[in-house]
């Protein structure tokens, strides 16, 4: 392994004048998760540095999407040769660095490799953002991970449980890696009253899910918990907020959304369910998630290391039910929240009920989940990924880390912490 000199990492204090940074990534008007993530950033580094970047957007073959003054070129997921063209834009730029936003979907090839193209052609130094850090990776995403990160002067993560899985299913030197929490909107801890008058339900207890629907969220197995649950809250209500994942309509159409409206009717809980299906600005998703009581994450993915979902709950001081994937587990630990396991109703019913039956344990948990979210908003994230930034350019000037080499056997402080409570065997 080679060794960085202390002297660079002593030059980072000093280290003074913020780099001017393009941004690379999907983008509004674009309706995905990575997109609001990448104005969001852009937004939150803007503040800190007192400027404007530029963007770089991702996306799909046939998008005609109407994109802002800020963004000066566009990448063709499918098309290699806007790969190349995007480089060249990049290499004339007046950029320091480029941040990349990256999941592996957003790019073409296979487990995106395309990604690769660009970054080969590349002259500047980048720092990428990995939004997915899957565990025990096949030949070909370990390769095309492996590249990722050895061609990026720097990697962040959202989550110490993915720097634990670069380090230790990778393979990638831990001195190149940095955690950021996810940045969330700054939230005044406000009662919900007001915001429940203007969801036009006031007086109710309210249960929710947002986000971009689609089968991986489990939403069929909250809904089997419900009648339990209505049946010892008869003030209860669920509301389910968010479109279907865009490719998963161009894909499917309305079949998962319509398989859950049959579902609660044969349930008999239509009248106390509400599917709000249309994509929700950031201030809508606030408003909704302060009228909220518990809010309830029945994914399916055990291996999903960020989720912008429970990042915003978390933010506004919610008491938050999940299933326990690697993310969840960390987010909700030392009281923040409760963890359940996959596909089991019965668990979610449980948790749910025992957090409406105790008000006083349900203040407890909104407070010490709101006080760790003021960890996260986005003035604390536009600081923390200023560092990484800074990072990149000592490093890149002195390519002292490479990305490869047994990882030193280090203590990952997210994974220290004391459990989340669980119901269930999660």
């Amino acid at each position: 392994m080679l060794a960085a000199s202390p002297g660079v990492f002593r030059s980072l204090t000093g280290l003074r004048a913020f780099p001017r940074v393009l941004h690379v990534g999907s983008y509004p008007p674009r309706e995905c998760g990575i997109a609001t993530f990448t104005r969001d950033v852009k937004a939150a580094l803007d503040a800190r540095a007192g400027t404007r970047a530029d963007i770089i957007a991702i996306g799909e073959s046939g998008d005609a999407h109407a994109y802002p003054m800020d963004v000066i070129g566009a990448i063709d997921r499918d098309a290699p040769d806007s790969y190349a063209a995007a480089a060249c834009l990049i290499n004339a730029h007046g950029a320091d660095i480029v941040s990349l936003q990256h999941e592996y979907g957003l790019f073409g090839g296979e487990r995106g490799a395309m990604a690769l193209e660009l970054l080969s052609r590349l002259t500047k130094p980048v720092t990428t953002t990995l939004h997915t850090v899957l565990p025990q990776p096949d030949a070909v995403l370990r390769r095309v991970t492996r590249e990722l990160c050895n061609r990026s002067a720097v990697v962040v993560v959202l989550s110490h449980a993915g720097r634990h899985l670069l380090q230790y299913h990778y393979g990638i030197d831990p001195r190149k890696i940095r955690v950021v929490l996810h940045g969330v909107p700054d939230v005044p801890l406000r009662a919900s009253r007001h915001f429940k008058r203007r969801l036009g339900l006031p007086d109710r207890t309210i249960i929710s899910t947002f986000g971009l629907i689609g089968p991986s969220k489990g939403i069929e197995y909250l809904l089997e918990a419900l009648p339990a649950v209505f049946s010892r809250h008869p003030d209860a209500v669920y509301v389910l907020l968010g479109e279907t994942h865009p490719s998963i309509r161009r894909r499917d159409g309305e079949a998962y959304r319509e398989s859950l409206s049959r579902r609660a009717r044969e349930l008999g809980i239509e009248d106390r369910v509400c599917f709000e299906n249309r994509y929700l600005t950031d201030e809508e998703v606030v408003a909704a998630l302060l009228a909220t009581d518990v809010y309830v994450s029945p994914a399916l993915d055990p291996n999903q290391v960020v989720s912008g979902t429970l990042s915003y709950a978390i933010a506004c001081g919610r008491v938050v039910v999940a299933t326990a994937s690697a993310y969840a587990g960390e987010l909700l630990a030392d009281g923040r929240g409760i963890t359940v396991p996959f596909r089991n109703s019965d668990a979610l019913a449980q948790a749910i009920d025992g957090v409406l039956a105790d008000a006083h344990a349900r203040h407890s948990m909104e407070l010490v989940a709101y006080r760790f979210g003021r960890r996260m908003i986005w003035r604390n994230f536009a600081r923390e990924y200023e560092g990484a930034l800074h990072l990149t350019q000592a490093l890149d000037g002195t390519h002292a880390v490479r990305s490869f080499g047994r990882p030193e056997v280090l203590a990952v402080p997210g994974l220290r912490a004391r459990q989340p409570l669980s119901v269930g065997n999660a």
